[in-house]
């Protein structure tokens, strides 16, 4: 079950929602999740982005064909239609940077297997598998290449120690309960558990919230 499951369930006029607002409004909560959270999200695989930039570029035709009309009206018309099209792209430009500066940073990690690679977009997983084979052959023409063979690899995981670079799955997050639920979460000195009701906002371990979040049961703010 997704968000918008969840949100049509509680809200009975979620399907009255235009699809534009509903896509702005998915937007907005998906770049909130991915700059709150550690680690990589799924990307959206309803089609969220085509249909974004899909907009954006009829957006885009339309300012240009409105361009250099005289119409005060038409002008001012112009002036809001180019605010809204400047929202959207900022929307989608911070996203992606979001994403990618953490493919950037634990790349190996994301490549290390099949489930982490389909959190990736077919762009971004060739864009991280680039990145990766350029950091390798500059480290090889750096100093790899004076290291026995054995010693070349950047994702070796012997002697259990791995070299590959994990997120931080302890990193502290906000969530919005979605549904009334138990709660459970691991402190410092002590677990705990805790009755929460729909709205109510938590702050736990991203290891502990990241199965609340990926079954629907509440939302990164």
């Amino acid at each position: 079950m997704d968000i918008d499951d969840i949100l049509r369930e509680v809200d009975p006029t979620f399907d009255s929602i235009p699809n534009e607002t509903r896509d702005l409004q998915s937007l907005t909560r998906a770049w909130v999740a991915e700059r709150s959270s550690p680690e990589l999200l799924e990307w959206p695989a309803d089609g969220l982005f085509e249909r974004m930039n899909d907009r954006i570029k009829q957006q885009i035709e339309k300012v240009e064909d409105m361009t250099g009309d005289m119409d005060p009206k038409t002008n001012f018309a112009l002036i809001v239609i180019q605010t809204e099209l400047e929202r959207y792209k900022y929307l989608v430009r911070s996203y992606l940077r979001a994403r990618i500066a953490k493919i950037d940073k634990h790349t190996l990690h994301y490549l290390s297997s099949p489930e982490l690679r389909a959190r990736l977009s077919p762009t971004e997983l060739a864009y991280a598998t680039r990145h990766q084979a350029l950091l390798h052959n500059h480290y090889l023409s750096s100093f790899l290449s004076s290291f026995p063979p054995a010693l070349q690899n950047l994702n070796d995981t012997t002697g259990n120690s791995s070299m590959i670079e994990t997120p931080d799955l302890d990193t502290a997050i906000f969530i919005r309960l979605l549904r009334d639920r138990l709660v459970e979460g691991r402190g410092t000195d002590a677990d705990g558990d805790m009755e929460c009701k729909n709205g109510d906002i938590l702050i736990l371990r991203w290891s502990d919230a990241k199965k609340l979040v990926d079954s629907g049961f509440a939302e990164i703010v």
